[in-house]
């Protein structure tokens, strides 16, 4: 398994050796010492030995302790934490530190949920999606029923706004005064260039060119917001691209810039910060359930591309392990095609952005291209947290080809009239493989994550209708 380090490789791996990061903490695991000639201009790459690592102690049922995420380095197991330039480390502490004072601030979190009351629109609803229950229903009359959590009625139209809001107040508080976001979709874009048009901070959004061209109409939304979008051409020019530029922007401006990371990716404190600002999904759904049917959710459905939609609604529900959780990445033109984004199904353990994580790379650490439909979801990596997730059996990872997904794209529209985002349309296409197994009666929960205004240009040269 290599450590994906985003630099070309070449020097030989000799003995075993600790290895210390920014983490401050011993590595879990084993890597094997480097060495190279003086004389030549080498790069380094690192391998991880098979050897068994530590993980986070899992919870076990007579234990009434939850499970520590993150642990104090901000890992959660063996992932996540802090693989990061010195210079971003003492914004990475502020920054943590100011989550944990915050977390006690009335006034602030006062702000917090007045803003996302007022100007995002919560709460969203528990819909009861009875068309597309309809669909599934068997012979006998039987089958699962199914409700979506509708975050694309947020302002922006889609969950990325609950974030951008949080991360924005606490910019302010820090005194920062000018924010940088990555995109791929466009939606953690306009969600950003929304809040910093609110709150009046200056804004500049990456995007990959590939990108910009399939999400035309985010694009103006954010300069008619008042953002400068940059254009990435490097790389494939899509989400992984923009964000190594946004990263290399805030280690140049690190004192007046606050970056606003889009989702449970990157170092700590961010996959830890972005899933809390996005809890509410979960809480939500919580209190909903026991209002409509007096119960919790039996199965939990969310896209993963980062995975910061499926986090927000995870969250409330990891320590009921009675709740499935059920997490649909993109399989592109099929697992064995090579093109697909399916990080948790097909990925190694290595670090990108900053974090230990599932990673699409190949045997020299390089990143394998990802590819998606969804511009959401076309990133060769993965929330931490996701990654802990999956190999303690917690949560389950599946996926879907962009055919399925564009079917669920029109099968949602048909049958209950709302249009999905392409990345929301990848957790719907899973029903058509899950209801079949689920027993009659199963309350079932997909995260609608988002609309799909931004999609239909996509989804003109691919449907017929």
């Amino acid at each position: 398994m290599a450590v994906a380090t985003g630099s070309s490789s070449c020097c030989k791996l000799a003995k075993p050796c600790a290895f210390t990061t920014s983490n401050s903490s011993q590595s879990p695991f084993k890597l094997k010492k480097f060495t190279a000639s003086p004389a030549k201009s080498t790069s380094i790459r690192c391998t991880i030995a098979r050897d068994p690592v530590v993980p986070m102690e899992a919870k076990k049922e007579s234990d009434p302790a939850p499970w520590q995420r993150p642990d104090v380095f901000g890992r959660f197991g063996r992932f996540g934490g802090k693989f990061v330039p010195e210079t971003l480390m003492y914004a990475l502490s502020e920054l943590e530190s100011a989550l944990h004072k915050l977390a006690d601030d009335r006034d602030f979190q006062e702000e917090l949920s007045g803003i996302l009351r007022d100007y995002v629109g919560r709460e969203t609803p528990l819909y009861f999606a009875e068309r597309l229950t309809e669909h599934y229903r068997r012979p006998n009359g039987g089958g699962p029923h199914i409700y979506l959590k509708r975050e694309d009625l947020n302002h922006t139209g889609a969950h990325k706004i609950n974030n951008a809001v949080g991360q924005a107040l606490l910019a302010k508080r820090l005194g920062k005064t000018r924010i940088i976001a990555e995109t791929g979709a466009g939606q953690h874009g306009v969600a950003t260039a929304t809040v910093c048009a609110r709150f009046g901070l200056q804004c500049i959004v990456y995007m990959g060119a590939q990108d910009m061209e399939r999400q035309a109409l985010n694009v103006f939304r954010m300069r008619l917001l008042g953002a400068e979008v940059r254009a990435v051409h490097s790389g494939t020019a899509t989400l992984k691209d923009a964000t190594s530029e946004a990263i290399r922007d805030w280690v140049t401006n690190v004192e007046t810039t606050h970056y606003i990371l889009g989702s449970v990716a990157g170092p700590h404190p961010y996959p830890m910060m972005v899933r809390d600002f996005h809890a509410v999904i979960g809480k939500e759904t919580r209190r909903q359930a026991l209002e409509k049917w007096g119960g919790k959710p039996d199965v939990l459905i969310a896209c993963v591309g980062g995975g910061s939609n499926a986090m927000g609604l995870f969250h409330e529900f990891v320590n009921d392990k009675d709740v499935r959780l059920i997490g649909v990445e993109a399989a592109g033109f099929g697992l064995d095609s090579g093109k697909h984004a399916a990080t948790l199904s097909k990925g190694e353990v290595g670090v990108l952005h900053g974090a230990l994580s599932y990673l699409l790379q190949n045997e020299d650490g390089q990143i394998i291209e990802p590819h998606s439909i969804s511009a959401g979801l076309d990133y060769p990596g993965v929330g931490p947290e996701h990654s802990f997730l999956k190999d303690e059996g917690r949560a389950e990872y599946y996926n879907v080809t962009d055919d399925e997904a564009l079917e669920a794209f029109k099968r949602s529209s048909r049958l209950e009239g709302i249009i999905p985002a392409l990345e929301t349309a990848h957790a719907l296409a899973y029903l058509e493989k899950l209801c079949p197994t689920l027993a009659d009666g199963t309350k079932v929960v997909v995260n609608f994550s988002g609309r799909g205004d931004k999609d239909v240009q996509t989804a003109i040269k691919y449907l017929q209708v």
